[in-house]
């Protein structure tokens, strides 16, 4: 039963990002993504909340994901932890580039869309900030630390989703780099 409900929510996704891609987010309703994947408008609801959450779908499993990976990180700075953290999530990160650039493409060109993206952002900075307070990293320094490795994180995804010739490690480490040169620039001047 658990691989029919994963089935179910794959095509939902699927469908959703064709509608929407086709007719605009707007313009297109849950009653019609649920008919194009082959199911009710009852069972779309059962999946996701709204019409938005089918192409936010897995934010949990990445809050966990990224909580573990902060936890079992080596006793490093915070940067460091992160950059160690990311690193070991890139396959996670790197599933289904077709995928993820066709969900990019639809939430780029809809506001509502990029508002909820900015706030899984604005999440995922909570969650990394909480992970590193778990490490005894005092909090003003945990939100700074989670808010610059989120950063790193956006630019990286956008950078792949572009097309970049560059792999995830290559992009994150480049990414983190840049950071480092920031941070020793401003302590230099």
């Amino acid at each position: 039963m658990a691989g029919s409900r994963k089935n179910v929510r794959q095509r939902l996704q699927n469908a959703a990002l064709q509608l929407y891609a086709e007719r605009g987010f707007d313009r297109t309703t849950a009653a019609e993504v649920a008919t194009l994947a082959g199911v009710t408008e009852r069972t779309y609801f059962r999946h996701f909340p709204d019409k938005r959450e089918v192409l936010f779908d897995g934010q949990a499993a990445l809050d966990t994901a990224l909580v573990d990976a902060v936890a079992s990180a080596p006793d490093l700075a915070p940067l460091a932890v992160l950059r160690h953290a990311f690193l070991s999530l890139v396959p996670l990160f790197e599933s289904d580039l077709a995928l993820q650039q066709r969900r990019h493409s639809v939430i780029s060109r809809t506001p509502e869309l990029r508002e909820r993206g900015a706030m899984k952002l604005a999440h995922l900075t909570e969650v990394m900030a909480s992970a590193l307070e778990r490490r005894d990293v005092p909090p003003a320094l945990a939100f700074l630390a989670a808010a610059c490795g989120i950063g790193v994180l956006n630019r990286v995804r956008r950078e792949w989703l572009a097309g970049s010739p560059h792999g995830y490690p290559s992009l994150l480490t480049s990414a983190f780099a840049d950071l480092d040169l920031l941070v020793d620039a401003q302590h230099n001047a």
